[in-house]
């Protein structure tokens, strides 16, 4: 095992070699991809740690990837799904799997199709890569930021450090993520070198972040803690147009909604507002979606005529939290203490709208440091989907969240930066080794 924990000396490395830049989960796979391959390969990390990123991720159980089959796995890939499809079917979910599991980490399937270790421990995944890299014989340079790279002639030679000196490689893989979690060291780096060497950058946005809302109820903090399983957001324009439906756990918040509907949705309000900054935006939830809002209405009509007596308020908490059935009743008017005898038949009918289609205003996300998904990065027009390379400088690969893709959270995400990570790395080396010789 080689442990280098920085360059403090000159350093170079022999023609044929691959760099990878990078700590993360596409740097570590195409580091193993690489080594494997058999290119020597080199690791530089500007942090201490490596997989820091991925130590949080799944809420530190870390979701290494989701069994849905392909089709569905790429309805979930929002930014640019076609582009991976190569990428996917190489070194996809099955491919994780085994990939984990032969290195002896055991693997559960959860709802969803979310995979996680079944130490439910991000610390096992990272372990297994990190242990993996040394144990292939990686060179790996941690405390070492890169500034720039070498391009000449449309070739990449390597990578200038911010200390001054520089590495000379065949193949550069350029792995160092997006701008969203910043703390972690994703602070888009790579764009700026993939900007030198020719390609666009499409400016990045936020996604799989909570949405926010100017609606005064949320201000107040009236709803705010209250959670549902299993509800149906929609995400409404201005002229009525569903811009997307997502089902899953939500929850308001001080600022508007989060958990994951409002991640899921969080994509389509980004690319609205992108579109136009003045776009009016709207939520609506549907809290019972297993109900239909007719038989909502023939149930409170039987409760009526066979317990009168009790009130709106207490009808209404046996499907949501006694709070919401306050707020409902003052959105529609009543009192919450009113009796069902006494409900009229158009505030009956309001009721059941209101729990079918519950208005938020969406005012739009919150920011990118408080994203755990970068949308845009590396414009992919200039990116070959069979290996991850350059179209414009010879030996240069990209991987991951520094690419112009993204995908809903539950394992998503991890998967596109494994199977990219793992594609870019294979490529690098088999670039390396047939140009042994130049």
């Amino acid at each position: 095992m080689t442990t280098t924990n920085s360059l403090s000396l000159s350093a170079s490395l022999a023609a044929g070699d691959v760099l990878i830049i990078g700590g993360g989960p596409s740097g570590l796979m195409a580091a193993i991809a690489a080594q494997t391959a058999g290119a020597r390969t080199v690791l530089v990390e500007k942090g201490n740690k490596l997989g820091r990123k991925l130590g949080i991720s799944g809420g530190g159980r870390c979701n290494v990837t989701n069994a849905k089959p392909l089709s569905e796995l790429m309805e979930n890939i929002v930014g640019n799904s076609r582009f991976l499809y190569s990428a996917l079917t190489r070194f996809g979910s099955p491919e994780i799997v085994a990939f984990f599991e032969d290195m002896g980490i055991a693997l559960k399937e959860e709802d969803h199709g979310r995979v996680f270790p079944v130490t439910d421990k991000a610390s096992t995944v990272v372990k297994a890569l990190v242990d993996k890299v040394y144990a292939l014989g990686v060179m790996v340079y941690q405390d070492t930021a890169v500034g720039s790279l070498i391009c000449e002639e449309n070739q990449v030679k390597g990578a200038r450090l911010a200390s001054g000196l520089s590495l000379g490689a065949k193949a550069v893989v350029v792995a160092t993520g997006g701008v969203s979690v910043p703390q972690t060291g994703s602070t888009g780096d790579g764009y700026p070198w993939a900007q030198a060497a020719g390609h666009s950058i499409v400016a990045p946005y936020p996604t799989a972040v909570p949405l926010t809302s100017p609606a005064p109820f949320i201000k107040e903090r009236t709803l705010q803690g209250l959670s549902f399983k299993e509800v149906v957001l929609r995400i409404i324009s201005e002229h009525g147009k569903v811009l997307t439906t997502e089902t899953g756990d939500l929850l308001f918040s001080h600022f508007g909604l989060t958990g994951p509907a409002a991640l899921r949705s969080s994509h389509y309000v980004s690319v609205a507002l992108r579109k136009n900054p003045q776009a009016v935006l709207r939520a609506e939830i549907d809290f019972l979606p297993t109900q239909s809002e007719p038989l909502l209405h023939q149930q409170l009509a039987a409760i009526r005529a066979e317990s009168g007596r009790r009130s709106v308020r207490t009808v209404l908490s046996q499907w949501v939290p006694e709070r919401l059935a306050e707020f409902l009743c003052r959105r529609v008017q009543i009192a919450p203490t009113l009796e069902m005898a006494h409900l009229s038949r158009s505030s009956e009918g309001a009721l059941c709208h209101a729990l079918k289609a519950f208005d938020v205003p969406i005012s739009g996300t919150l920011p990118l440091d408080k994203a755990t998904v970068t949308g845009g990065g590396v414009a992919l027009k200039a990116i070959d989907p069979r290996t991850m390379g350059s179209k414009l400088c010879r030996g240069l690969y990209f991987a991951g969240e520094v690419l112009d893709v993204h995908a809903h959270t539950g394992g998503y995400n991890i998967t596109v930066a494994f199977s990219t990570g793992h594609l870019a790395g294979s490529a690098a080396a088999e670039y390396v080794l047939t140009h042994a010789n130049d």
